[in-house]
């Protein structure tokens, strides 16, 4: 697997998965009918902010992350990171490498942490991975994500010092 930067031309093998993810209701705080050309101006970010894919031997993308930093002016030091993984390659790593790819960046780029803003408490795969590589939930917003099958559920806030 190569975790490359991500690009304009990389846009069609992403939405189609992204916006199955997003219109599923389950992970993210999108809008739930959010367009093809609106959401590449959401995910495929300028510097300083970075957006990259993991594509396979064959050029084929699997997953893709954006990192950005958190917060602006005397919390600029915080970075935040999102990821999304093609259904039919899940299990296979392809998270796991996005994330410690992220924790690189950032590392490199000088933050001195990363935190997550909206971990859905019912994403149990992605709460399971970024407790594994270090984050704590530092506090969750009771009913904060309005799951599509398990109704009001909570937001975590997940923190990882670099």
């Amino acid at each position: 697997m190569l975790i490359r930067e991500a690009t304009a031309e990389d846009w069609p093998a992403i939405w189609p998965f992204f916006h199955e993810i997003v219109a599923s209701g389950e992970t993210f705080t999108f809008p739930l009918d959010l367009g093809r050309e609106e959401a590449q101006g959401w995910w495929i970010l300028t510097k300083p902010s970075r957006s990259v894919v993991a594509v396979d031997e064959a050029g084929t993308v699997l997953g893709t992350a954006k990192m950005n930093r958190n917060h602006m002016g005397n919390g600029s030091h915080i970075a935040s990171a999102s990821y999304m993984v093609a259904p039919e390659h899940s299990g296979r790593g392809v998270g796991r490498a996005l994330c410690a790819y992220t924790l690189d960046w950032a590392r490199t780029a000088g933050y001195r942490a990363m935190q997550f803003n909206a971990v859905v408490e019912t994403n149990i795969h992605a709460v399971k991975l970024y407790r594994s590589l270090g984050f704590e939930i530092v506090g969750t917003l009771p009913e904060g994500f309005n799951h599509p099958t398990e109704g009001y559920v909570g937001l975590h806030i997940m923190h990882k010092r670099l």
